[in-house]
C-alpha cells in the first residue's frame, strides 16, 4: 500500500489523510525530523504559516525538510504549505518566517485578504483533467490564501485566477513599474509544479474531489520509478465521484 507523509504540526493534516484514505492510500502524521526517513513523499498542509514555521523551528524540522526537498522527493504544499516551499515570500509578519524553499517563485502570503474574505471559485485545470479526468474545472477553496506573483522558467503553471489589476499592483510596488499599461484584470498563479514539487494556493483536502491527491500520488510514483526507490502505486479514481458542493463561500470579486 502506498504511504504518504503529512506534516502534522498544525492545520488541515487530518483532512489530507482522510482524502488519501478515500483513494486507498495510507497517510501518516509527521512531526519529527527522523520520521521523514520513513516516507518517500510528503504533503505540507494549509494552516497558519507563521505558527507552523515556529513549531517546525521548535522541532528542528527545517534542515530535514530542506534536505527532503533537495533530494528530489515528492512534496506537495497547500496554502501555507505553498508559502513554506517558495523561495521568496512577501507580506510576512514582522520578523518574517523561515522557509523550506525549493520552488522558484515569489508568493504573497495573504494576497486574497483576511479570513472573512475567504471564497470559492471554479478554476480551469487542463493538466489535472488530462491526467485525472472529471470536470473541466476544479472548485478551489481559498482561505486567507496566498498567490504566486512571479514564477521561474522551470515552473509549470497548473492553474491561475483573474483578479483586478489594481489588487495585483498594490501588492507589490516593484510590479507596478512593469505594468504601466495593465489591463483591467490580471492573472495570479494558484497552482504549480516544478519537478518534484507540487503547490496549490487553495485547499483540495476540504472538498470531495480527490483528483489533486490522486495526481500527487501518481506524480510521486513516477518520480519514485525514475529513482528506482519508491513503492508508491498510482491510485485508481472513479470520475463519477466528482459531485462538488456549491455556494459554501462567496466567489471572490
Amino acid at each position: 500500500m502506498a504511504v504518504v507523509g503529512v506534516l502534522a504540526l498544525q492545520g488541515s493534516f487530518n483532512e489530507h489523510i482522510a482524502a488519501l484514505r478515500r483513494l486507498g492510500v495510507k497517510g501518516v502524521e509527521i512531526r519529527k525530523p527522523e520520521q521523514l526517513n520513513t516516507i518517500s513523499s510528503l504533503i505540507i498542509p494549509g494552516g497558519e504559516s507563521t505558527t507552523m514555521a515556529k513549531l517546525a523551528e521548535y522541532h528542528n524540522l527545517f534542515p530535514a525538510l530542506r534536505e527532503f526537498v533537495q533530494m528530489g522527493k515528492p512534496v506537495w504544499g497547500t496554502c501555507a504549505g505553498l508559502i513554506f516551499l517558495a523561495n521568496k515570500a512577501m507580506g510576512q509578519k514582522t520578523g518574517g518566517q523561515y522557509l523550506v524553499g525549493g520552488l522558484d517563485c515569489t508568493v504573497h502570503r495573504n494576497f486574497f485578504g483576511s479570513q472573512i474574505q475567504s471564497f470559492e471559485a471554479e478554476l480551469s485545470v487542463p493538466e489535472l483533467v488530462s491526467k485525472e479526468g472529471g470536470p473541466e474545472t476544479f472548485r478551489g477553496i481559498f482561505i486567507r490564501a496566498p498567490a504566486i506573483l512571479e514564477a521561474g522558467p522551470e515552473v509549470q503553471v497548473l492553474a491561475d485566477y483573474l483578479v483586478p489589476s489594481s489588487r495585483l499592483l498594490s501588492s507589490d510596488s516593484s510590479i507596478e513599474d512593469k505594468m504601466e499599461n495593465a489591463e483591467e484584470e490580471s492573472k495570479v498563479i494558484v497552482a504549480v509544479r516544478q519537478g518534484n514539487i507540487l503547490a496549490t494556493a487553495f485547499h483540495p483536502e476540504l472538498t470531495a474531489d480527490t483528483r489533486w491527491h490522486s495526481y500527487f500520488v501518481k506524480m510521486s510514483n513516477e518520480i519514485g520509478e525514475e529513482a528506482s526507490s519508491s513503492s508508491l502505486v498510482p491510485a485508481q479514481v472513479s470520475t463519477s465521484q466528482y459531485q462538488q458542493p456549491r455556494n459554501d463561500l462567496p466567489i471572490f470579486q
